[in-house]
Parts: structure tokens; C-alpha cells; sequence
């Protein structure tokens, strides 16, 4: 009887955890999708549409965390999504970790949005981890309502990046950084282990809490279809 009542205990602890874990996943996709849209309306300061419209893929991290006396160090969950023949992809959950060493001290978060310019950035961000500025190549984006503003060498970067700093940095550098999937979290939010690659790639289907972020990305990047269809 007492077996049976552990039993029976550990699988409601694990639904419940199981429920738990799909709820931050979702949330966590609800807040990438407001960050993306207050960044792309923010008036003559949002990421160019004609790069939007381009962009391979994009990830958004909301609130990257950021903390530093002389050496730095940020931490930050987040989503990434692909262009496919059907839309965008499912969403995968990535992470930044990282550290810096400078002349900073201070502390606060960044909300940050990647745009992914080709298939060789794509084909990096698909990997189980790369290191910003050493597998590839990150630069700040311009803003404004066109792209004219890119430079040379932003025109050759893999990625670009755009933030909004709160706190006491006046902005942010991912060099050094690493970016990966999280696996546990992916495995949570589709109930069962799968492959980052699977997920950007149009393998895994989308599931109906990604329909915040398609929405926002809707009319920014000139596609325009999400979960179920």
C-alpha cells in the first residue's frame, strides 16, 4: 500500500513538473515575442525591414542577464527560429552563457534580438554550440527604417545583433560568448528529446504556444505563417 502511495506520488510530481516545465517554455515564448515587437516598433530606431525580410533566422532573448567588476559574466534562455519552406520553424530554446574582461562594473539586463543574414549563420547556430566572434561572426546591426546604413563589414557578418540595455550598462558585447540549444528545455516543450537542427529545419511540428511569436514576426519579415498550417 505505502509503495503504491509513493508510487502514484512521483508520478503526479513528475506531471506536475512536466506542466510546470511547458508553462516556462511558453512564457518564455510570449516574452521573445513582446521583446521583438516593442524593438522592431520603436519609431526611426528599429531594425531595418528590408534586413527583416532577409533575415535567415531569428533569435530574441529577453533578458539577457549581465553582471560585472572588471570581469564580466551574462546568462540568458531564449528562442530561435528558421525561414522553411513553410513559414518559420518551431521555435528551439537556446542559451547564452559567457564572460568578459574590461573596464565595466554594473549590472542589469538586455533584451536581445539576432538576425541571422545567410545560411552560413544559420548552419552555425544549428551546431551544439558556438562561440560569438569565434565560430562566427556577430556584429551590431544598423537601425533606422532602410539598411543603407550597413557597412561593409556588417554586409559580410553572419550575424547581427540589436539590444535594448536597462540598468547600469549602456550596452552589451556577446564576444566570447557561447549560444546552444538547451536540450532539457526543448525536450519539455515537445515532450520528448529532439534535435535542435530537427526543430529549425521544419522536421518538428509547431506548436500552437508559438502562435505569439508567429504573430509577431508577421508583417516584419514578410512571412506569414505559424503554428498548424
Amino acid at each position: 500500500m505505502k509503495l503504491s502511495i509513493l508510487i502514484l506520488a512521483g508520478l503526479c510530481s513528475g506531471a506536475a513538473f512536466a506542466s510546470n516545465s511547458s508553462a516556462n517554455a511558453a512564457k518564455l515564448i510570449s516574452e521573445s515575442a513582446n521583446v521583438f515587437t516593442e524593438i522592431t516598433s520603436a519609431p526611426d530606431r528599429s531594425i531595418p525591414q528590408d534586413i527583416l525580410s532577409k533575415a535567415q533566422c531569428i533569435g530574441i532573448v529577453p533578458g539577457l542577464k549581465r553582471a560585472g567588476f572588471i570581469i564580466g559574466a551574462k546568462y540568458g534562455k531564449g528562442v530561435l527560429t528558421c525561414r522553411t519552406g513553410s513559414g518559420w520553424s518551431a521555435p528551439s530554446i537556446i542559451k547564452i552563457e559567457g564572460g568578459s574582461f574590461g573596464a565595466q562594473i554594473g549590472a542589469g539586463e538586455t533584451d536581445l534580438v539576432l538576425v541571422v543574414q545567410n545560411h552560413r549563420g544559420m548552419e552555425k547556430l544549428m551546431q551544439d554550440k558556438f562561440t560569438v566572434g569565434g565560430d562566427a561572426s556577430v556584429m551590431a546591426g544598423p537601425v533606422g527604417r532602410t539598411g543603407e546604413a550597413l557597412t561593409d563589414a556588417q554586409m559580410h557578418a553572419e550575424i547581427l545583433s540589436y539590444s535594448r540595455a536597462r540598468g547600469l550598462f549602456a550596452g552589451v558585447s556577446l564576444e566570447g560568448s557561447t549560444l546552444r540549444p538547451d536540450s532539457e528545455e526543448n525536450a519539455n516543450l515537445y515532450g520528448h528529446p529532439v534535435m535542435s537542427r530537427a526543430i529549425l529545419t521544419g522536421e518538428v511540428t509547431k506548436p500552437d504556444v508559438a502562435r505569439p511569436l508567429y504573430a509577431a514576426l508577421d508583417g516584419r519579415t514578410g512571412v506569414h505563417r505559424g503554428a498548424g498550417e
